[in-house]
């Protein structure tokens, strides 16, 4: 089996809860925007087969690989179709699939186990693989490409908006420094510098990496992650039926921010979480990854 076919190790957050938000049912269409490891989707073809359609689009063609290749697995002969693309053209998509309007929309925002466990790609923090950060490897610019070239003030900038790091100017100011010296190219040479600004208290005893707001701003900023986000909120509603729900998972204040605004906003929605839905205790003891995650559910009630 190749790298990229290698069996996907993500486990997809709120599970339960997300399925039972989408009011799946046979006959339906339902678009997972963020195949990542079709989990999800998996669920929502069993569920909306055989006369449904369940439609799955990632910008990142290692997980579309791997994921055609474990429905192919299944030999169940489910109703699926997958197209890479970002999932903010998901409007694309469904023209190539014939398809107008849908019942349905997932979105599980953000980086899925299986990019971190690519080491070859930067998402981890102590891998040598250049610091890449890019979900679809033929688009954009590589992170360390940006870190070698932009003004200290435009890094910390970007690790203060998209990470909410307090520490932000003083890694931008150390990444500078360290570039001087030597260009920056993996993600370990990146958390390095993260933990070395942050020495106290001592960095494993915290719950999370002093590293893990700069990639994380780095990952949004190289990915125009907020703004595919805002381009989807624009225009999901048109390709929406009345009756259809839209369920988006966030792990991140401002993507979070996005969509409640953009579902409250919004005359052709009723919002059907109005806190949204957390993981339990269980779940993040089993998952530690879903303990930021916010599920937020809106039907569409009116053209």
């Amino acid at each position: 089996m190749t790298k990229e076919l290698l069996p996907t190790v993500h486990i997809p957050v709120l599970y339960e809860e997300t399925l039972a938000a989408l009011n799946l049912a046979p006959g339906k269409v339902i678009v997972d925007g963020t195949l990542g490891g079709g989990g999800h989707t998996l669920a929502i073809a069993r569920a909306v087969s055989p006369t449904g359609l369940a439609i799955g689009i990632d910008r990142d063609p290692k997980a579309l690989d791997r994921v055609d290749a474990r429905f192919a697995a299944l030999n169940e002969n489910l109703p699926f179709k997958s197209f890479f693309a970002n999932y903010c053209d998901f409007d694309a998509a469904l023209e190539r699939a014939g398809v107008e309007r849908v019942d349905g929309f997932l979105l599980d925002l953000g980086l899925s186990s299986d990019q971190l466990a690519d080491r070859s790609r930067g998402f981890s923090f102590d891998s040598d693989g250049d610091l890449d950060l890019r979900f679809d490897p033929t688009e954009g610019v590589p992170a360390y490409e940006l870190l070698n070239r932009w003004r200290v003030d435009k890094i910390a900038d970007v690790i203060y908006r998209y990470g909410e790091e307090r520490a932000s100017r003083r890694i931008a100011s150390a990444i500078v420094a360290r570039r001087s010296e030597k260009p920056i190219r993996s993600a370990r040479d990146l958390a390095g510098i993260c933990r070395r600004c942050i020495p106290s208290p001592p960095w494993n005893k915290q719950r999370i990496d002093p590293a893990t707001r700069t990639f994380q701003a780095l990952r949004i900023a190289v990915n125009d992650e907020l703004g595919s986000l805002e381009r989807f909120l624009k225009k999901f509603t048109e390709y929406l039926n009345q009756g259809g729900r839209v369920a988006i998972i966030s792990f991140h204040s401002l993507e979070d921010r996005l969509v409640k605004n953009a579902f409250r906003e919004s005359p052709y929605l009723n919002v059907i979480t109005r806190k949204p839905i957390i993981a339990t205790e269980t779940e993040i003891e089993r998952n530690p990854r879903s303990r930021s995650a916010k599920l937020r559910v809106a039907e569409k009630v009116a053209e």
